[in-house]
């Protein structure tokens, strides 16, 4: 599953013009991992390592602000873009869920296609 997305990922950027569709996929695992990882890392804190924090899980720096820098960056990106760039990075919504779902049940031992 993993292989098979990270391949649909590469032939996705062939030029600059392809740059809205990647960043709809970027921008979902970002904001997906990030949000999902921390929630991971405060369940397994609070449950196996009695409010103990796993260095994994310290940021030396403020997450929340990371997160609004970076969200800041992809707005001022896509306010460049036209029309046509717009409605590829809204359509490949979808396509950036089933990648990630894909993984996902992957992991969690499903069928790997």
């Amino acid at each position: 599953a993993g292989s098979m997305y990270a391949a649909q990922l590469k032939n996705m950027i062939k030029s600059d013009e392809d740059v809205p569709e990647f960043m709809c996929h970027y921008y979902n695992f970002y904001f997906a991992h990030l949000a999902g990882g921390r929630m991971i890392g405060k369940q397994m804190s609070k449950l196996l390592l009695d409010g103990e924090a796993l260095e994994f899980y310290k940021w030396g720096e403020n997450v929340n602000g990371m997160k609004d820098t970076v969200k800041g960056q992809i707005e001022e990106l896509a306010k460049g873009w036209n029309r046509q760039e717009r409605d590829s990075c809204i359509d490949a919504t979808a396509a950036a869920f089933m990648g990630g779902g894909s993984i996902n049940g992957y992991l969690y031992g499903r069928n790997p296609h």
